[in-house]
């Protein structure tokens, strides 16, 4: 974007040193200390400066000694505001040190940076300096030819209508139409893969993605697909990345992965033979080599899947086949959008409807102002954003007239974002330039944004009836409506920028941002990084040393933001050795924000204590297992986040001292028991997250106090005033905890757990979230329940042992989620719970659990109109169940109660779609197969415990009739099933199968003999089911199954296998696998301990063209001549030993270029003790080798030379091995060693071989970190 009109963001700082200038807080301290006179002269000076800045921001386009001016005003705003800083700190130290009585203890917690410090002659001179500087830039206005311009901005405050999702549709109707029947059309389609690329390729701005979201959203692209994922792709085409975002979306799980490798193959396991719809958005690589990595785990999904690819670049697509003249692969981009639709979206945006009928005098210049758009929605979108509150015609023809309109060199959408920036206020400018330290599709949490601007000092403002997070939010909103940002695709709580205006961000910062992406390996000059005033680092999953390198001449530094693009969870971190980053924080003092969240790191910096200026500390996602005392020592700290710290055990004893905190974020820290200490003390604390708690009476200073609450151990108060005295009613709490805890004492009775609970009513216009734990009232107050809590989304009861009532939950109007459990003197839940009227309007999920003494449950007609999901768990007496029809439940699970509520509700719910069965009492075969007669929607069935259940269904034929739906069957621990169908022998007669069936797991079901499978099973998994002796299909085949895994079935006997993914697990009776014949499309194939297999045909691996995982581990009886060197030519991952043939004795295995993981396991004959006798088996191209069991082994210091793009190493299990090689170790990025002691004495802390694997980003002994 270098043709961008250049007025940047240099002034902003400016505004934020006249704010503090004018504070009342820094007026007091400046009496105090005797410089006053001084400060005024500087705001004097300043306010001179201020009067030109509209002027030179103008001028600095075309002239370069104005824009040096500028330059020269922003960085010495930036030393004004270190040495104001400096003013209020020490201030705050005084005030500390008077509280304390100035007593040795005290003394001991000051950093010397404080005690040291002192308004002293040279902090005068220091203050002359600056005036005399700002002066002499006043001085240059005449020489510069800069005057006072009076510009009144617009307020922030405005009256925003919300918009119309559905204005995304305007103009785009064909394009949707046509692009519809591609995604929905025939399977076939001439495709030789099961998927099909739909691309959408166009200019930036042009609505690719805006597209692409309505085609993903539409009702029909939902019910066809069974698995959606969408995906923000951006300039860095990382497939480690892609695959985690795709896995997530289609399992929901969080798992960890090794590498690539293993997260390919399992996304691979959940696309099998699913119809599923990936949406790439904003593809910008070319690479053909990277796309065909990326798709290998679509290849076995099933026909008709797509792909949606958003784009601007047609290389890619032209490589895959597409050109502009194929009308079967059309590489047609995406039109502007006509005049008419442009009018009619632009008024959409700028006036709240499609036309200009209700404001005649504008649509002239509307016409214009779409001209000038171009037809791009995104600019369209934007500019009408900045119109929409300026209705005065006069106003859009001043912008019509605005020279910025030349400034794009025939691109339309740059002038409207100038526009549109320009249109902000100083404060906006300044808050959406730091955005600029975000990477491009990096999504963002609008509290943690908040706080950042706070603690950079950018949220002073002149409002007092506005908190500065209040303010903050304010700010946020009137950004977010100018759609400067959007929401998220896949998470409406987040929020992301698009490209374009990522980049004008990255613009207008200037110098004095900087954002470290992780493709920017490059050097900053030495004059520009002294400028550097905030940088971010966009985390590598593993940091060598050398990745720091571009911050160490950052003196200046204020921000250290430590970011991922993509997932991070709980489990994931960035790998980054402690040394190097203690290094790198002794060179930057002056740090108001440092986020090391997600690092590897073990302990925190020393050198963070005395960083005094700094307000923002988030350790989340570290492995620190303390937090230090002298981290009290950050008077000014306003923000400290520890979240997902697991190992965290101990908070400092003077914690009292952080007397500017305001949030305070210690959940998912399960390893602390406690508060810290003099926690209600802190009267400036907003938000306090943690998992604990905070005792009733330390709420009573905290007035400040909102968001998420929990308050444990109210059994122990003794009189209802200390819970009046909290005053919950005034504070704005979104989300609350009651709990009384399980301990009973003298003082419990339920009259005054009423009357406290009745004492703790909270805010009804804020509560979402409310919890009610362990109390012991017989009855609960009326507040519980009361319809004026009208945000109230999510209620959970539990532990309420002595009620014999339940609270009028059903008029909630907002209430989704209700859990009702542990009440063992309830015994009816009737129309108490109900209300009157109609119950439970927008509940989706209900739940009981635990309620022993339950015996009755009764609702009025109308009930539940909005229920899917439905849990009874643990409800042994609950045997009369009158419901009226539910018919939303699509989910109903039940645990441990009787056959008759079965009974009852699935003749009330019979849409259900997934069923899960535990325990049921009294099912036998006969009343299971009454039951699912009307269970014709099901597709998922989950049975466990149901003993009394010896088949599911006569024959799959009958079945077949009923359950149309079923794709997914799971068994488990069910004693005495014996075989799913009674007659199966009718299945190979009738010929009727159960044709959607795909998915079969059984596990413990000890009297199953035979397995009968119908033809269309794909994945097939059986596990410790000790009588099965057989596998069979109806027409002999089972030729759609493609992943069977089989483990520790002793009678079960070999059979051929025609399967793409084969997972054989201690199989003790097979003795051979004949051929690998049937294995055409094999990607993976796992055998580990099956000690009777004596022979495998490793000379047909060739053949297996597909295959990139392969297994073959501990088979003691495997013919001695394998391995002779044949293997499958995309081989990626190999482990393997443990076989009849040592593995000194192997010869040359000329393995693919492929093979990068290789992984050897030793076995009873092994008995190698110089790796000299292994490294002929080592190709080049490894990047990971792990080596375990080589117990004779005594050096690995040669052998390895020539693995040059080796990553990682792990060496287990070799007790003699006393070193390895030195000149490998430095560029490691991971280094494992476990159980091997000699190692471990020697690369420990103080070892011979500490100073070459201290660099290392992930080193780890024995399963612990050692960097």
């Amino acid at each position: 974007m270098e043709f961008l009109h250049r007025q940047r963001s240099f002034t902003l700082q400016c505004f934020v040193v006249f704010e503090k200038l004018t504070s009342e807080a820094l007026k007091k301290i400046a009496r105090s200390k005797g410089i006053d006179s001084e400060l005024k002269k500087l705001k004097k000076t300043l306010d001179q400066i201020k009067d030109l800045l509209n002027d030179a921001s103008q001028k600095e386009v075309t002239d370069e000694a104005v824009k040096r001016w500028l330059i020269d005003l922003q960085q010495l705003a930036y030393d004004t505001d270190d040495v104001l800083d400096d003013i209020a700190t020490e201030a705050i130290h005084r005030e500390l040190t008077e509280e304390g009585g100035a007593s040795t203890m005290v003394r001991k917690l000051i950093p010397s940076c404080c005690t040291s410090f002192s308004l002293s002659n040279r902090m005068h001179a220091r203050l002359d300096d600056i005036a005399a500087k700002f002066q002499e830039l006043v001085e240059a206005k005449n020489n510069l030819g800069l005057s006072v311009i009076t510009y009144e901005k617009p307020k922030i405050e405005r009256d925003e209508a919300s918009l119309v999702d559905a204005s995304g549709i305007i103009g785009r109707e064909d394009d949707k139409k046509k692009l519809l029947q591609k995604l929905l059309g025939d399977k076939e389609e001439s495709s030789s893969q099961n998927f099909n690329i739909v691309p959408i390729v166009g200019m930036g701005g042009v609505g690719k993605t805006t597209l692409a979201r309505l085609l993903y959203d539409e009702k029909k692209v939902k019910d066809h697909f069974e698995l959606r994922a969408w995906v923000c792709v951006s300039d860095e085409f990382s497939i480690l990345n892609i695959s985690r975002v795709i896995y997530q979306s289609v399992t929901g799980e969080n798992k960890e992965f090794a590498g690539l490798n293993l997260l390919q193959e399992a996304l691979r396991e959940k696309l099998q033979n699913k119809l599923f719809l990936i949406v790439l958005d904003d593809v910008w690589s070319e690479s053909y080599g990277d796309w065909e990595k990326l798709v290998v785990p679509f290849l076995v999904g099933a026909s008709g899947s797509r792909i949606i690819m958003t784009t601007r670049k047609e290389q890619l697509l032209k490589q895959l086949g597409f050109s502009h003249q194929d009308p079967l692969h059309s590489l047609d981009p995406l039109q502007r959008l006509s005049q008419d639709d442009s009018l009619s979206l632009f008024a959409q945006h700028a006036l709240g409807v499609d036309n200009f009928d209700s404001h005649p005098t504008l649509r002239p210049h509307g016409e214009q102002f779409v001209k000038k758009c171009g037809g791009l929605p995104l600019a369209l979108r934007i500019l009408g954003r900045l119109l929409r509150t300026k209705t005065d015609e006069e106003e859009w023809k001043y912008l019509l007239d605005s020279e910025i309109w030349d400034l794009g060199n025939g691109d339309k959408i740059v002038p409207v974002l100038r526009l549109s920036y320009n249109d902000l206020s100083a404060t906006l400018k300044l808050l959406f330039a730091y955005c600029s330290l975000f990477p491009k599709d990096y999504e963002f949490d609008k509290e943690e944004l908040v706080l950042l601007w706070m603690a950079e000092g950018f949220l002073h403002h002149s409002d007092v009836r506005k908190s500065m997070q209040q303010w903050g939010h304010k700010c946020f909103e009137e950004l977010l409506s100018r759609s400067f940002f959007q929401h998220a695709p896949n998470d409406k709580s987040l929020f992301v920028m698009h490209d374009l205006l990522n980049d004008m961000a990255t613009f207008v910062a200037g110098d004095f941002f900087s954002r470290l992406d992780i493709e920017m390996k490059g050097e900053f000059r030495k004059e520009v990084l002294q400028k550097h005033r905030h940088m971010s680092l966009v985390c590598e999953d593993y940091m060598v040393y050398t990745r720091l390198d571009p911050y160490r001449g950052a003196k200046n530094l204020r921000t250290f933001l430590a970011l991922s693009v993509g997932l991070l969870k709980d489990w994931e971190n960035f790998y980054l050795s402690n040394k190097v980053l203690s290094d790198l924080l002794q060179e930057l003092p002056l740090l108001r924000v440092l986020s090391l969240s997600g690092l590897s790191i073990s302990e925190v910096p020393e050198v963070v204590s005395s960083m005094k200026h700094l307000r923002y500390l988030n350790l989340s996602r570290t492995r620190i297992a303390n937090l230090p005392e002298n981290v009290c020592n950050l008077y000014n700290l306003q923000t400290l986040i520890v979240s997902g710290c697991k190992m965290l055990t101990e908070l400092p004893k003077s914690f009292s001292r952080l007397k500017n905190l305001q949030h305070f974020d210690m959940r998912n820290t399960w390893r602390l028991k406690k508060m810290p200490l003099g926690i209600g003390e802190l009267k400036s604390l907003q938000t306090l997250f943690s998992d604990i708690g905070i005792a009733i009476t330390k709420l009573k200073n905290l007035q400040n106090l909102h968001g998420k609450v929990c308050i444990p151990e109210l059994g122990n108060v003794q009189n209802a005033i200390d819970a009046r005295e909290a005053n919950l009613s005034q504070k704005r709490f979104t989300e609350l905890e009651l709990n009384w805890g399980s301990e009973l004492n003298v003082f419990r009775t339920g009259t005054l757990e009423k009357e406290v609970l009745n004492e703790l009513r909270p805010h009804n216009g804020t509560l979402e979230k409310l919890s009610i734990v362990s109390y012991r009232g017989i009855e609960f107050p009326n507040w519980v329940g009361d319809p004026s809590f009208l945000r109230l989304t999510i209620v959970s009861i539990d532990g309420c042992e002595e009620s014999t009532s339940l609270p009028m939950l059903g008029q909630l109007p907002s209430l989704m989620d209700l859990f009702i459990g542990r009440m063992g003197k309830m015994k009816v839940v009737g129309l108490e719970l109900l209300g009157t009227g109609l119950a439970f309007p927008s509940l989706e999920i209900l739940r009981f659990d635990s309620m022993s003494g339950w015996e009755e449950w009764s609702t009025n007609s109308g009930a539940f109109p909005c229920l899917q999901e439905l849990h009874i768990e643990d409800c042994p007496n609950l045997v009369q169940v009158s419901l009226e029809a539910l018919p939303s439940l699509r989910v109903l699970k039940l645990r441990k109660c009787s056959h008759g509520v079965l009974k009852s509700l699935v003749d009330a719910a019979s849409s259900i779609t997934k069923l899960e069965i535990d325990n049921i009492s009294g099912l036998t075969d006969e009343l299971w197969r009454g039951m699912i007669g009307c269970l014709g929607a099901l597709e998922e069935i989950n049975i466990r415990e149901c003993n009394e259940i010896r088949y599911l269904w006569e024959s799959e034929a009958e079945a077949s009739k009923v359950l149309i739906n079923l794709k997914k069957l799971d068994l488990c621990e069910c004693e005495n099933l014996m075989r799913l169908g009674e007659k199966e022998e009718d299945n190979i007669i009738s010929g009727n199968s159960l044709t959607a069936f795909r998915i079969l797991k059984v596990s413990d079901c000890n009297s199953l003999e035979h397995c009968s499978c119908p033809d269309s099973m794909e994945d097939l998994d059986i596990e410790s089911c000790d009588s099965v002796t057989s596998v069979s299909f109806p027409t002999g085949g089972g030729q759609k199954l493609k992943s069977l895994t089989i483990t520790d079935c002793k009678k079960l006997l070999e059979k051929e296998l025609v399967e793409s993914e084969i997972n054989l697990h201690k199989w003790s009776n097979l003795k051979l696998i004949t051929t690998l014949g049937y294995f055409i499309n094999l990607v993976r194939l796992t055998i580990i301990e099956c000690p009777s297999m004596e022979s495998f045909p490793d000379h047909e691996l060739p053949n297996l063209t597909w295959l990139t995982h392969l297994t073959i581990q501990k088979c003691s009886s495997m013919d001695a001549a394998f391995p002779r060197g044949l293997w499958p030519p995309k081989l990626c991952r190999l482990e393997i030993g443990g076989l009849k043939k040592p593995i000194s004795e192997w010869g040359p295995q000329n393995f693919p270029t492929s093979l990068s993981n290789l992984k050897l396991h030793a076995g009873p004959y092994d008995g190698v003790k110089k790796f000299d006798q292994l490294s002929h088996l080592l190709p080049s191209s490894l990047t990971i080798f792990g080596m375990d069991g080589f117990e004779k082994l005594e050096s690995i210091s040669t052998g390895l030379q020539h693995l040059t793009s080796l990553q990682r190493l792990i060496i287990q299990k070799c007790p003699k091995t006393i070193d390895l090689p030195e000149n490998l170790l430095p560029s490691l990025l991971v280094l494992i060693i476990h159980e091997c002691p000699n190692l471990k004495e020697r690369f420990g802390r103080g070892g011979s071989y500490w100073p070459h694997v201290s660099l290392i980003p992930c080193f780890k002994i024995d399963g612990y970190f050692h960097n």
